[in-house]
């Protein structure tokens, strides 16, 4: 048998929306919202107008990549994912100023120090943990001094994530990251860890809506249903 290195998604790449929706239902929200209000905490660190040159590292259709765009509007927007299917799919989005790159899952068609922002969203617990030293090795290699890494994964500590990667069809082989792995490794890498934030404490239901706002007083509370590390080069 094989060994798993990474989990292919070219035999998800057509339905995937239509089978993230079905699979996040539950939480009152579809996987446009998911992929945007990731976009918006970025705001949180990055200034909206600025010129960036971002790297959507692992970005599968390009869904994350259509609102970096709608959010960071003079940004310059590379997206790479080894599955090739996937990339087609983000390719025929033509999003203005965006390329979008098959690569082999090892060494990044970048060059040194290229990026200023490095963004992926629930790509590490889809590679073998044995390779995530030199995946973000890549990544340390690809950004500019000063540049941001942002690193969104699902938070093991939360029942109802489990539960919901557990019944995922495309989650099949998944390890989750607990936080303090996450930091671990990306700490070894050279990366220096400036945030790690909890996000989605409650359903995105509207008998929920008022508390939603409290959710950025939570950042630091572990039962968050995702989490997210922000450091820096």
């Amino acid at each position: 048998m094989e060994e798993r290195q990474f989990d292919n998604f070219d035999e998800h790449a057509v339905g995937y929306r239509k089978t993230h929706d079905k699979v996040v239902e539950m939480s009152g929200a579809d996987s446009d919202y998911f992929s945007e209000y990731k976009i918006v905490e970025l705001l949180k660190f990055e200034e909206a107008q600025g010129k960036l040159n971002v790297l959507d590292f692992g970005c599968g259709d390009g869904n994350s990549s259509v609102y970096i765009r709608k959010h960071f509007t003079k940004a310059s927007i590379c997206g790479a994912d080894v599955s090739e299917a996937s990339i087609g799919i983000a390719n025929e989005k033509n999003i203005i100023n965006a390329v979008f790159k098959a690569y082999d899952g090892s060494k990044l068609p970048f060059e040194d120090n290229q990026f200023d922002v490095v963004f992926t969203s629930m790509v590490f617990h889809h590679i073998e943990h044995r390779l995530h030293d030199g995946i973000l090795s890549e990544i340390y290699r690809v950004l500019k001094k000063g540049g941001r890494f942002y690193n969104f994964e699902h938070n093991p500590n939360n029942p109802l994530t489990r539960k919901v990667v557990r019944e995922c069809e495309f989650d099949e082989d998944a390890v989750l990251l607990k936080p303090s792995y996450n930091k671990h490794v990306t700490n070894k890498s050279g990366l220096k860890i400036e945030n790690l934030n909890f996000t989605l404490f409650f359903p995105r239901h509207k008998l929920f809506k008022i508390f939603l706002g409290l959710e950025k007083l939570l950042s630091w509370c572990p039962i968050g249903a995702q989490y997210y590390i922000r450091a820096i080069k």
